[in-house]
């Protein structure tokens, strides 16, 4: 199984990360972390890479669901969104909430994890 989902924008970083908070959010998820890995890379260890964020995107509604279904879940919350850029250009990956559902290979972990599928496939499609 893939891990993630991927689309490459030919777009600044920033603008990217803009509509990536804005597409999420219509969607119902809030970002609840975020990580610059490009200034926590280069503080720690003084070493430079691209841009890139690492974003931990979070719907409460299904967060619960899937907290009541399977308490260890929070091991695999939030998803990630990933924002870096390439020489391609922009990259943005999303996880693939599958895996929740092949991990803990609940069926009512299956029906959230298909759900929260379908509305980061429509953020990540909706990109311009």
């Amino acid at each position: 199984m893939n891990y993630g989902m991927s689309r490459t924008i030919n777009r600044p970083f920033d603008e990217v990360n803009a509509e990536v908070r804005a597409v999420l959010a219509e969607q119902g998820f809030g970002i609840v972390s975020e990580i610059d890995m490009q200034a926590t890379l280069r503080n720690k260890i003084g070493v430079e890479i691209e841009p890139q964020l690492i974003l931990g995107a979070c719907n409460p509604k299904f967060a619960h669901r899937a907290l009541q279904a399977e308490p260890s879940i929070g091991l695999l919350l939030p998803c990630n969104v990933v924002i870096r850029t390439t020489d391609a250009g922009t990259v943005v990956e999303m996880i693939n909430p599958q895996m929740m559902a092949e991990i803990t290979e609940g069926p009512e972990m299956k029906q959230i994890a298909d759900e929260v599928t379908e509305m980061l496939s429509k953020a990540l499609a909706s990109l311009k």
